[in-house]
């Protein structure tokens, strides 16, 4: 796609005029124009696409109306990850140079190829796809960094200044050009018009790692205000942030305290260090107005606050304290807890920029899905990124042990500009803190599957968005306006809680062999408590799904969280959690984004 992006990295959304479509019986012919735009800056780019039965050619020609501020304005081409991660390649340079190699296998945290004009890899046996980029130089960057599922290779190398200014009136010319070779060994067979197949089968040693939620500090007075349907979600834990930088204080941590002890939650404090020389004396009064608060954390991570920012391959990293120095008056200050660091921004600081692991009890690290796409497709192949993430943190992590959050489909952090992109509208946009899609049936599928993911790796533990606000579970009144919710006079969650409520008290149980045919459209976890096992399905597109369950003889009740109980579970969460019906033969049907739990005796 041909694309511009802001001086924060925020992709425009352009608005498309003038489209022609031209259909033929061997191609096709597509033609527009498009225009980004803000109060300050415009620019416009004309898109020209050719198809032929063996080739796609791709011109973008972008003019500035005004001077214009940007990160990028050209052409990406992404690869995507199944059949590709860790097979050959081969690379034509710009200097003609041709060089044989292999996509990656673990995420890559630099550049893997650098200086490209053309990439070509076998799509299926006997099949081979070129793709020819011209207009600029090209390189490739591990998109698994951010959980994108694929390799991208974009316009103009991050060794140059960024952000940069187009003048007005400065053309912007590339083409790509995209060509089969060879013949397929064999067609192929789908396997869409069967169905998806869920198969339970035994129980693992591995359990189901503890769930929290995020506890940002603006939340604190709404979540007490919601505080019993808090209780009712139960999270093992609450990341409770600390900034001095945001005047975080005493109230702040007494918040904390009563939030923890009123919902049973233990306190992982993450704390923000400001200072690079006093680093001792700034953790020494934290500590004590901790003690003050009465609040007592079971973990303290410490992130120093040059690290919050991202850091471009081959960038200097900003001041900070030595880590092994800062780590070890964290647990002077804290005796007792456990101590942790790493990043609270995006695995790719964590996988750029290591830690010493061997100084901490664990290592944290947070996701978010909407940093370089937020359709909803790409959203939910994010999914397929995060078990690249874990094997590579672990051949650098060694032993210790690893956990991932608060993540969220919204950002919480932008490491990669000064904040997050504004969103009025309720659009789909990039790296925004406000995702419509948190209070929807679709939040609570992706977070399904963000969990049943990452239970998987084996990770310690999983936190989630936040109780209240943009990134939360429970409905509250907001600046930003939110489509029925605001009419209601009652309390309401988004469909999501019942997935953090379902997750948390599976925390601890055994997980029971749950696979799917299709992970990418259906995803699934079972966990067994001492009153049964317990499923949970997960249809990840916006088409309606065939399922047919295998190995759950004992399947007795099943609830179904789709449009038809959207309003019961969102409105009567209480009365939803028991609303189970008799599941009748093994196969049923999930509409777009639904979710089905299914009780199963043992």
């Amino acid at each position: 796609g041909f694309l511009v992006r802001d001086e924060n990295w925020g992709t425009y959304t352009p608005v498309i005029s003038n489209l022609k479509v031209a259909q033929r019986a061997a191609g096709f012919s597509i033609s527009f124009q498009a225009t980004c735009k803000r109060a300050d800056q415009k620019i416009i780019y004309d898109a020209n696409i050719e198809a032929t039965p063996d080739s796609l050619v791709f011109e973008g020609t972008a003019t500035p109306q005004t001077r214009f501020l940007t990160a990028r304005t050209g052409f990406v081409v992404l690869h995507p990850l199944q059949g590709v991660a860790g097979c050959p390649l081969e690379v034509e340079h710009v200097d003609g140079k041709f060089e044989k190699t292999k996509f990656p296998a673990e995420v890559n945290p630099v550049q893997p190829v650098l200086n490209i004009r053309a990439l070509t890899h076998e799509v299926v046996p006997g099949l081979k796809a070129t793709v020819r980029m011209e207009g600029d130089t090209f390189e490739m960057e591990d998109h698994r960094n951010w959980t994108d599922a694929s390799f991208k290779t974009y316009v103009r190398p991050l060794i140059l200044p960024w952000p940069y200014t187009l003048q007005a009136g400065e053309k912007v010319r590339q083409t790509i050009r995209v060509n089969l070779a060879g013949k397929p060994a064999s067609a192929g067979k789908s396997i869409a018009a069967k169905g998806t197949r869920v198969t339970l089968g035994a129980a693992t040693r591995d359990t189901l790692p503890p769930i929290g939620l995020g506890m940002p500090a603006e939340e604190i007075e709404h979540s007490l205000r919601r505080l019993d349907l808090l209780k009712r979600a139960a999270p093992r834990f609450l990341v409770c942030h600390f900034d001095p930088r945001q005047q975080h204080g005493l109230q702040e941590l007494y918040g904390y305290r009563v939030l923890c002890e009123q919902s049973g939650a233990d306190c992982v404090l993450e704390i923000v260090v400001e200072s690079v020389e006093d680093y001792r004396s700034e953790l020494d009064r934290v500590a004590q107005l901790v003690k003050q608060a009465g609040l007592k954390p079971s973990s303290v991570a410490v992130v120093p606050v040059g690290d919050l920012k991202s850091v471009l391959p081959g960038g200097p990293r900003p001041p900070a304290p030595a880590l092994e120095k800062l780590y070890a008056a964290t647990r002077a200050a804290f005796p007792g807890a456990r101590i942790g660091g790493g990043m609270f921004s995006f695995f790719t600081e964590l996988n750029r920029k290591h830690v010493p692991a061997g100084d901490l009890d664990f290592v944290v690290n947070t996701t978010c899905p909407i940093v370089h796409a937020a359709d909803d497709r790409s959203v939910m192949e994010t999914l397929e990124a995060l078990p690249y993430q874990v094997k590579t943190a672990r051949s650098f992590l060694g032993k210790t042990p690893y956990r991932v959050g608060p993540s969220g489909i919204g950002c919480r952090d932008n490491p990669h500009g000064a904040t997050w992109a504004p969103n009025p509208d309720n659009l789909r946009v990039c790296l925004t803190k406000l995702d419509p899609r948190q209070r929807g049936l679709f939040a609570a599928a992706w977070t399904l599957g963000y969990i049943a993911t990452l239970a998987r790796t084996g990770i310690e533990a999983i936190s989630l968005g936040a109780p209240t606000g943009p990134l939360g579970l429970i409905h509250r009144q907001a600046e930003h306006k939110q489509p029925w919710y605001d009419t209601l006079a009652g309390s309401a969650v988004f469909p999501a809680y019942h997935v953090i409520a379902g997750m948390t008290r599976g925390s601890g149980c055994k997980l029971v062999e749950a696979t799917s045919s299709d992970t990418q459209m259906v995803q699934c976890l079972a966990y067994r408590a001492k009153s049964g096992t317990t499923l949970w399905i997960a249809n990840l597109s916006a088409d309606k799904r065939s399922i047919s369950i295998e190995g759950a003889a004992g399947a007795t009740a099943i609830a179904i969280l789709d449009e038809n109980s959207f309003v019961g579970a969102t409105t009567a969460p209480e009365r939803f959690q028991s609303a189970w019906k008799p599941l009748k033969g093994r196969a049923i049907d999930l509409g777009a984004y639904a979710i089905a739990i299914i009780s199963i005796d043992d």
